[in-house]
């Protein structure tokens, strides 16, 4: 696997108001971040994404801007394909493309949305991925499959970035790293989530040893593909402090791990400003993670290990 630079992400999620968006995005920007994603639920506070990455674009010069991603479920394909093109276009090219089969159980229920089991949302997402990237594509496209059906329709806009703006996916089982095989750019590789929330039972999943195996399920399709992969991960503990081992082992309890496993996963960083650089580049050698995303709250205390990293 290729040694690629480090690029930051920040995650524009629990702000306290939709204003602080503009500045968030304009102090990322300052701070050497290279991308400013916003999710996509339906039951909390967070912002529309699309309404939200146009104004984080036009608050800024250079940012690129992502969805992490947006619910396959919540949009038609076909809208979807001509909505994240004319973002690209209007944005010159800033656009990273994240979709997802739609996993928080309190999104569906709350919008009357049917939940399928994982192996349809999985599969509808395939479809989308295809019908998508045949719109942003030349000529009409025509599909028949078990969820959409497409006839004769050509994409337009067509976006900025060619071939296509790159593809985000995320997941932690075997069907979705084996799909971001065959459709990713970038691959964020996440603990499994298949209960619908995210607490305890996603600790197992959270281990390097089960991040090694997902990145061999992206292998097993994306072939000649795979050294052009970027690899990234969702950091959801992030402090500095003197209390490194005391913070792990309370997380290693919290998430039934051993005090090892905790420190060495790939979606933790806790320690002096020094260790936690040294962690990172220690896990891009063992596993090729150079895409790491923060949240909103850790961006300050993560400041210089951006400033010490982004792009080396």
């Amino acid at each position: 696997m290729p040694r690629r630079p480090f690029r930051f992400s920040v995650q524009a999620s629990h702000l306290e108001s939709p204003e602080q968006l503009r500045p968030l995005a304009r102090k990322a920007e300052d701070l050497g971040v290279s991308v400013l994603t916003v999710a996509d639920h339906l039951c909390d506070e967070e912002l529309s994404p699309m309404a939200a990455l146009m104004a984080a674009a036009d608050a800024t010069t250079t940012l690129r801007i992502g969805t992490l991603v947006l619910s396959n479920d919540y949009r038609h394909p076909a809208v979807l394909a001509k909505e994240a093109a004319t973002i690209d276009r209007l944005t010159d090219g800033r656009l990273e493309f994240g979709l997802g089969a739609g996993w928080m159980t309190a999104d569906y229920d709350a919008a009357g949305i049917t939940l399928d089991r994982p192996s349809v949302r999985i599969e509808r997402l395939d479809e989308a991925l295809t019908i998508i990237r045949g719109l942003w594509n030349d000529g009409p496209v025509d599909f028949d499959g078990d969820h959409y059906r497409i006839t004769g329709l050509e994409g337009r806009p067509k976006p900025a970035q060619q071939p296509h703006p790159p593809i985000v996916i995320g997941g932690g089982g075997r069907k979705m790293m084996e799909l971001a095989g065959r459709h990713a750019d970038i691959v964020h590789l996440n603990p499994r989530l298949n209960a619908g929330v995210i607490d305890a039972r996603a600790g197992a999943t959270a281990t390097e040893a089960s991040t090694l195996e997902k990145i061999d399920w992206v292998r097993s399709t994306a072939g000649a593909r795979f050294d052009s992969l970027e690899f990234g991960v969702r950091i959801h503990l992030a402090v500095v402090t003197d209390e490194r081992d005391e913070i792990y082992d309370l997380m290693a309890g919290g998430f039934g791990l051993t005090s090892d496993e905790a420190k060495r996963s790939p979606h933790a960083l806790c320690g002096s400003v020094s260790q936690i650089i040294d962690d990172l580049v220690e896990r891009r050698d063992t596993l090729g993670l150079s895409a790491i995303g923060l949240s909103a709250s850790s961006l300050d205390e993560m400041t210089p290990v951006i400033a010490a990293l982004a792009g080396t």
